[in-house]
């Protein structure tokens, strides 16, 4: 029994030379926990929802190299009167690299109050 204990905890301190069975036994164990694992154990993980917004960006592929962009008027932080431009190339192109802009036009609520900007841009 205490050889028993002895494998167990050598296993357990991975004391074995590489190349010798035990390790490769180790080994095989860790394979078939990674790859067979997921198909009996529910690890409860889910793919991210991409439908909502984003860090105040909502993404609409108009065709290849074209899209539009909602981005929040809150997320930009503009000062009053300034041009947005900037502001929104610098939020858009972490999601889409280099790009264009081709239009942009404010989204206002009921009051008048920018919510948010719709932005047309082209992918370079």
């Amino acid at each position: 029994m205490s050889r028993i204990w002895k494998t167990i905890r050598s296993y357990f301190w991975w004391t074995h030379e590489r190349g010798s069975f035990h390790y490769d036994v180790m080994v095989t164990v860790i394979l078939l926990f990674i790859f067979l694992g997921p198909l009996y154990i529910d690890f409860k993980d889910k793919p991210q929802d991409h439908s909502n917004q984003t860090n105040g960006v909502t993404i609409k592929q108009l065709n290849a190299d074209e899209f539009t962009y909602q981005v929040d008027a809150a997320a930009l932080k503009l000062a009053p009167g300034a041009d947005p431009s900037d502001a929104l190339k610098h939020w858009i192109e972490p999601f889409l690299g280099d790009v264009k802009i081709q239009d942009y036009k404010p989204l206002m609520d009921a009051h008048g109050h920018i919510t948010a900007y719709l932005v047309k841009v082209q992918k370079l």
